[in-house]
């Protein structure tokens, strides 16, 4: 059965967007080349990028555009199939790219069918609301936290609404630009 893992991108104190929902406090930093190969390497082992309809409208106004000589991921998550989940998109173009297949209804039933056919990973990026569904319906495999050196204030948390889910370590790396990546096994 094929893994659904969520990777999350955290302010030092859990937030994973700001109020508004600006991505800005990682989005618009270099983090470094480390990182950067990392996460190439992390893409190899994912043949789909799961998105709620927010993180859509975010992700298709950069990465479709975006230049891959700026932005090494340009090519993996344009080439990279993606789902979207909504109840409300009726398309999700990708730019000159294949565009994105939308699934409405019963997320978590879609999700279980996903999961068992054949494929690479999934990787759920952003989507709060999305991810906390799929973690609280015990379909998650892996939570990747992404820990960046900066205090927000205030933003939008990603564990707030989610009940007790016990976790295992897998792996944790520091990287020199100071965010550090936390990989854990859910305990379903």
């Amino acid at each position: 059965m094929r893994k659904l893992i969520i990777e999350e991108w955290l302010s030092l104190e859990g937030y994973a967007a700001e109020s508004n929902g600006s991505t800005d406090f990682f989005g618009s930093r270099k983090w470094g080349n480390e990182v950067d190969e990392e996460m190439i390497e992390f893409m190899k082992t994912t043949d789909t990028i799961v998105l709620g309809a927010n993180t859509y409208r975010i992700f298709v106004e950069f990465w479709p555009a975006s230049d891959p000589n700026e932005e090494i991921m340009t090519e993996p998550i344009n080439e990279t199939r993606k789902i979207v989940f909504s109840n409300s998109l009726e398309s999700a173009e990708w730019g000159k790219f294949e565009p994105a297949e939308i699934i409405s209804g019963d997320a978590i039933e879609q999700m279980r069918k996903l999961k068992s056919e054949p494929g690479k990973n999934m990787i759920l990026w952003g989507s709060l609301s999305l991810a906390r569904t799929f973690l609280d319906a015990g379909l998650v495999d892996e939570i990747h936290l992404r820990t960046c050196p900066i205090i927000l204030g205030n933003g939008l948390k990603f564990f707030e609404e989610s009940g007790e889910i016990e976790l295992e370590l897998k792996d944790v790396t520091k990287y020199d630009s100071g965010l550090v990546l936390t990989e854990y096994l859910v305990k379903n």
